[in-house]
């Protein structure tokens, strides 16, 4: 069960560390600053091993010690109530947060980057971000039901964009349809900005019963720490110290061995494998392998247990027998796990395995010594306590500079309401198309139509619906609702604001869609944390996050943070993306985003102002941003929630939009595109009642808005419904039109033939990667 390779040159032992103090190392092209370097030394009383050196290097890393993050993110856990709480069952600091979403039922979710690899191999890089949160999933005892992908690419007409968008899409849909996953849905956004630097958020969800629930740890002297899963290969190796905590060069992409390789057949029989060890209660723990790869999981579990551990490294299985000791701690090679096992439970534990056909070495044991220790060849190469290296790394207040270049972009001078805007109806028509073909609102069929949406059969949402959906229980129908959003644009105008949209707009698709917005995931990705401005702008960003967490009173359980993310000295737009998880009692009272029937009432909840800062109109019609984003008001935000929950409980909505990217008249697209049924609607109303022009009644990016179609025989209902609650409302429209007739009517205005619209739509995509899965080029 052992593959040891006795070629290779003597270890660094700590004997050797502890005769030759003033051996130079290579810490800075591992990732460590002269300082830390010598903090390890302190730590330590010597030098390190260079067995240590690499695990101190990869888990100091930013991107597994959040050591520029790790002050603001304390805030999270502070701005709690006891009603945030409630559901609660495991929230940050695990390997994915858990809610009790009622009936003995709870489900585990939870987003992460993988965004440097998927520059430089993007499909790989995005193929083996699904596979390691997928894997955290499994860690937390439940079983992976779906994911959901948010992206941001370069300009969509640069000669590389293409690239990088045909591998990650690619390796996304390669890697969950092998596992039979649904993609639930998603964001995809195209901007310059992130041009050498894009962004590959995935996000995994999982569903288990109360009692399955397990924490990784490595407790009890004389528990056996298992190996099991692929062999440990060459491939990821300083993933996360080199290339997730570092900022490209102009150069380009160069760093390929760092980049891992995946193999989701191989994480299939992973997943079955590790359920069946839970149902057998044959484990005490069990820890995924990503960044840091033995490093991680060796420290976390030591760290996160009551005593310290020993490990044999020569017992690692390898699929290279030439990487050395430092490689094997560092390597990132995809679909493992570490288990800690009970001495009497070991033999049924590797029978299992076997049944699997899933690799296995027992690597040693848990000790009370409160030291992890590891030989290799005999001869001990790492003596530590384990919370040096995974828990007490080092924690920095960068210096925070207000930009220079803020108040300028925000000024009113550059403001969207300088913008020539429509002064007639054909104008106003031209640039509804406009907006509806821009790359950041046009349909993603391109990259939706390679995903599986319905497999295991219980999705009740997807694409190109605002919030995914599945059902958890097929007896009682309950099941869960998860949206994501991030607007960089708003963000670099105001972070603060900005992250409070991000959360605002998620939470308000899980209203729409029936469900209750419940809890929190997030993936903050952003420039250089040594750049000063960088960190204003995410200090601002978490500070927003998580006023507007505690305002409306949704937890965030756990997330990712991506910093590092520029090419040369250019920071991308601070892109935080909020995950919003909401619980539904049955699915079938599940909202769509569109209306399915002519007839119907339409209705525009909310009011609307002139803001159209940032927005895809001021993008789409004059490539400008500048000024001030959306106001955010939670308040609203949360009415409207408790609104729209009331409204679908009572079946009073048939058809629920939010208002955000393109306001109304995105929202028309959405909604009439979504089951190819018209509309005629008219926007004097809205421009009386709220002192706004055409261009804003129809483009502004207020939010706290949704357009809900309500069935005639509901009208009064739902009237009585908003009145009672003194919610804006306003009848805007009625559904009208099928088939070739099908058109948006603005009346007194322009009409517009959904065959239009909708091809208008569906080229932007294909003009620049091809046809769609799935129809004639």
């Amino acid at each position: 069960m052992t593959d040891i390779a006795a070629t290779g040159p003597r270890p660094d032992t700590v004997a050797d560390a502890i005769a030759t103090p003033e051996k130079e190392q290579p810490y800075g092209a591992l990732g460590l600053k002269p300082d830390e370097y010598e903090k390890i030394r302190e730590i330590l009383g010597r030098r390190p091993t260079s067995g240590e050196l690499a695990m101190y290097s990869v888990m100091w890393s930013e991107h597994c010690s959040y050591k520029s993050s790790k002050i603001y993110l304390r805030q999270f856990g502070k701005k709690v109530n006891d009603k945030m709480k409630e559901r609660l069952l495991v929230g940050m600091g695990e390997n994915a947060g858990v809610i009790d979403i009622g009936e003995g039922w709870a489900v585990t979710f939870k987003v992460e980057s993988h965004n440097h690899p998927s520059y430089i191999e993007p499909f790989q890089g995005a193929a083996t971000g699904v596979g390691g949160i997928i894997r955290d999933i499994i860690s937390m005892g439940a079983r992976p039901v779906a994911v959901m992908d948010q992206l941001r690419f370069g300009a969509i007409d640069d000669p590389d964009t293409a690239r990088v968008v045909h591998g990650v899409v690619s390796g996304i849909s390669s890697y969950a349809n092998c596992l039979g996953l649904p993609n639930l849905g998603g964001e995809t956004v195209f901007d310059g900005v992130y041009q050498a630097n894009p962004l590959v958020n995935a996000l995994g969800v999982g569903v288990l019963r109360h009692e399955d629930l397990h924490l990784a740890n490595a407790s009890g002297a004389g528990n056996k720490v298992v190996l099991f899963g692929a062999r440990t290969g060459g491939d990821g190796i300083g993933g996360a110290s080199i290339l997730a905590s570092d900022s490209f060069s102009e150069g380009g992409p160069t760093k390929r061995p760092a980049v891992q390789v995946g193999d989701p057949f191989a994480e299939k029989v992973l997943i079955e494998c590790c359920l069946e060890l839970f149902r057998g209660e044959l484990v005490e723990g069990i820890q995924d392998l990503g960044a840091a790869g033995i490093s991680c999981a060796t420290s976390e579990l030591a760290a996160n247990g009551d005593g310290g551990m020993f490990i044999e490294l020569d017992s690692v299985l390898l699929r290279d027998p030439s990487l050395t000791a430092e490689e094997i701690l560092m390597s990132e090679s995809q679909e493992r796990m570490m288990a800690v096992v009970h001495p009497s439970k070991l033999d049924a534990f590797l029978e299992v395995t076997k049944k699997w056909d899933v690799e296995t070495s027992v690597l040693g044991e848990v000790t009370d010594t409160g030291r992890l220790i590891i030989n290799w060849r005999g001869e001990e190469i790492v003596n530590v306590d384990p919370s040096t290296v995974a828990v007490d790394g080092p924690v920095y207040e960068r210096p925070v500079a207000y930009p220079s270049w803020i108040d300028e972009l925000q000024a009113s001078g550059v403001r969207a309401s300088g913008l020539a805007r429509a002064i007639s109806g054909e104008q106003l028509r031209e640039q509804m198309v406009a907006v509806a073909a821009s790359p950041n609102q046009a349909s993603v069929d391109w990259i939706t139509n390679q995903y599986d949406k319905y497999v295991l059969g219980n999705t009740a949402l997807s694409f190109p619906d605002g919030a995914g959906m599945i059902r958890v229980d097929e007896e009682s129908g309950l099941g869960v609702a998860i949206a994501t959003d991030a607007n960089g644009r708003y963000c670099q105008l105001d972070p603060y604001v900005g992250s409070q949209l991000a959360l605002a707009e998620a939470y308000r698709n899980v209203a729409a869609s029936g469900a209750v917005p419940t809890a929190v995931t997030d993936c903050l990705n952003f420039g250089s944390p040594e750049n000063p401005e960088v960190m204003w702008q995410f200090s601002r960003s978490v500070e927003g996050l998580s006023d507007a967490c505690l305002a409306l009173e949704v937890p965030v359980t756990g997330g990712n943070v991506s910093l590092y993310n520029q090419t040369g000295d250019t920071p991308i737009h601070p892109t935080p993306v909020v995950g919003v998880l909401g619980i539904i009692d049955d699915v079938a009272r599940r909202v769509p985003t569109g209306w399915q029937d002519e007839g119907e009432h339409l209705y525009l909840l909310g009011v609307t102002r002139d803001e159209l800062d940032g927005s895809a109109w001021a993008d789409a019609i004059h490539s400008h941003l500048g000024g001030l984003p959306p106001v955010a008001d939670l308040a609203a935000e949360r009415a409207l929630a408790e609104l729209l929950h009331a409204g679908t409980q009572n079946g009073l909505v048939s058809g629920a939009v939010d208002l955000s990217e393109g306001g109304l008249a995105q929202a028309l697209t959405d909604g009439a595109l979504r089951f190819g049924v018209g509309a005629r609607v008219w926007i004097d109303e809205i421009m009386s009642r709220d002192g706004v022009d055409e261009t804003a009644a129809l483009f502004s990016e207020s939010q706290a808005r949704v357009l809900v179609s309500v069935p005639h025989e509901e009208e009064v209902k739902f009237r009585g419904l908003c009145s009672g609650r003194d919610f804006p409302v306003l009848r805007i429209g009625v559904t009208d039109g099928s088939g070739e007739a099908a058109a948006i009517e603005v009346q007194d205005r322009f009409t517009l033939p959904l065959a239009e619209l909708r091809a208008a739509s569906q080229a932007t995509l294909p003009a620049h990667f091809g046809a769609v899965i799935g129809e004639e080029a």
